[in-house]
């Protein structure tokens, strides 16, 4: 028993100083950090205003209820000169720990989006089509920060 145990003891002070020197061996000039997913929106002509009381109201609650969960690490709403008619003018910034925050999002948040906005996925859905009278979806992209070394 006595000699289990001391094994046990030696292969695990082994794994250990095997796992720290792998991580201290690392070729790589940097760590992986948290996710963000950028949304790209280019709001109508006169929209603008309108659009941004929306972020203020049903989007703001969303992301806050989300937040607090501890589905979303944090959000932002960016705002540039669109460089060109076609460009964007409204990035949406939602930041995620790691990439396994991702997983099962929707089923994660849906629970709490149905709380605090009140509505069912049909409505959502159709607030979703109202919404394009004030802006357009462009686009969207998954970022992942590198912290360097």
């Amino acid at each position: 028993m006595r000699a289990t145990l001391f094994a046990l003891s030696a292969a695990s002070v082994l794994f250990g100083s095997s796992v720290a020197a792998q991580q201290a061996a690392s070729p790589r000039p940097y760590t992986e950090g948290p996710i963000m997913v950028i949304s790209y929106i280019k709001t109508k002509p006169g929209m603008f205003n309108r659009y941004m009381e929306y972020l203020n109201g049903p989007y703001k609650a969303n992301m806050e209820a989300q937040k607090s969960a501890g589905i979303v690490a944090d959000y932002m709403i960016l705002t540039s000169e669109a460089r060109t008619p076609a460009d964007h003018d409204v990035m949406l910034a939602v930041n995620y720990r790691n990439w396994a925050a991702l997983d099962n999002l929707a089923d994660r948040s849906d629970a709490v989006v149905n709380r605090v906005l009140q509505s069912s996925p049909q409505q959502r859905d159709q607030q979703f089509v109202d919404r394009g009278a004030m802006r357009e979806v462009l686009g969207y992209r998954t970022y992942q920060r590198l912290m360097l070394k």
